[in-house]
């Protein structure tokens, strides 16, 4: 019984395990989730959705703005449980598995995009999920826990120069979590911090560090963009519905690989598809699409709640049916990649969804709003 949450298994040809990884204590650690494919094993276990029961007071205090509704909220998801194996073996590949840093959005954490990150790990790709630790302002103590709370705009500052200092804080974050990777595949030592079975030294002969891409929703979406301008192994960025609001307009020209907009249908604004229009006159190999019948929630597991529940926390849900929204996106996704990281797989079947052709999604972008 997978409590009031029902998250899909990936439908690619690889099982999926998952595993935390924290390194460092302080502002220069780093704590993600890995999704990557694993070997089938008897007795495997499933990790919960939310890993904490903090979490849903964040959660509460977010979406409801009523931190009182932490334990209706716990009661209703506490016990939810996403379908991957709990530090499953990871599976050998010579050729080495492409990797993606995904960034989550404003008010999330590493865990609310399970479902997505499981699906591209069921096609042959190690997923590493951030859970963003850099906020402006003092680092903490070391060796102590602490919880960041959701960051609202202090009084007496614009938002732009407040979100603007953070999604700098976060892209470089992108970055030191592609230098651990490659610290792993070089052969150092990286020792996690959880206490674990799972030895981060399988992946030093299973990543192809030729073949990296960055990808993030909302505020994680326009993370993943800027962070193609801080690193150029980054070989292309997947931005689903992202607030380009916080990127300062030099930066546009600046953006050197390509990305994949994947938006929905009622979040976006006139000024933030300028934006993206913008960046794809810079780069005939960006694209635009929408996901026609989707709000700005149907890109996280949130989808995937009952109606009612969903309704009561965010208003209106989207028309089209949660699984085929997730698999519309990773599908675009996929045949992006495909294109961008050279990768041999099929998945340029799905290449005309890139070009907005197919059921439930066009080119470009319509305009609705609902906020962040």
């Amino acid at each position: 019984m997978g409590g009031m949450l029902a998250l899909p298994p990936g439908q690619g040809p690889h099982q999926v395990g998952c595993t935390d990884v924290m390194v460092g204590h302080t502002r220069q650690g780093l704590f993600l989730r890995l999704f990557y494919p694993c070997l089938p094993r008897a007795g495997a276990t499933e990790p919960l959705w939310v890993p904490r029961p903090e979490y849903c007071g964040g959660l509460a205090d977010v979406t409801l703005g009523r931190r009182w509704c932490s334990a209706l909220l716990g009661i209703a998801i506490g016990s939810c449980k996403v379908p991957v194996s709990w530090n499953g073996p990871l599976k050998p590949r010579s050729s080495g598995y492409p990797l993606i840093i995904f960034s989550h959005g404003l008010g999330a954490f590493r865990t609310l995009y399970s479902s997505i990150c499981t699906e591209l790990a069921s096609w042959g790709f190690v997923v590493a999920a951030l859970e963003h630790r850099w906020v402006p302002g003092s680092p903490p103590e070391a060796g102590t826990e602490e919880w960041i709370p959701f960051q609202r705009v202090p009084q007496g500052q614009k938002e732009f120069y407040f979100r603007n200092k953070q999604v700098h804080l976060r892209a470089q974050e992108c970055v030191r979590a592609l230098r651990l990777f490659q610290s792993i595949a070089g052969g150092r030592s990286v020792p996690s911090i959880l206490p674990q079975d799972w030895d981060l030294s399988v992946l030093k002969d299973n990543l192809d560090l030729s073949k990296v891409a960055v990808m993030g929703h909302s505020f994680g979406g326009v993370t993943a963009v800027l962070a193609l301008v801080k690193e150029p192994s980054f070989r292309c960025a997947v931005a689903l519905d992202a607030w380009m609001f916080p990127l300062e307009k030099l930066l546009y020209p600046e953006v050197p690989s390509p990305v994949l907009f994947i938006n929905t249908e009622k979040f976006q604004t006139p000024e933030s598809v300028a934006k993206m229009k913008r960046l794809s006159s810079r780069n005939s190999q960006t694209r635009i699409v929408t996901v026609l019948g989707t709000v700005h929630e149907d890109q996280t597991d949130f989808a995937f709640l009952p109606g009612k529940l969903f309704s009561l926390i965010f208003g209106r849900r989207g028309t089209l049916e949660p699984r085929r929204a997730l698999a519309i996106s990773s599908r675009a996704a996929l045949a992006f990649l495909h294109r961008h990281l050279k990768l041999q797989e099929q998945f340029g079947q799905w290449d005309e969804l890139l070009e907005g052709v197919g059921d439930s999604v066009a080119p470009a972008a319509p305009f609705g709003r609902s906020r962040l």
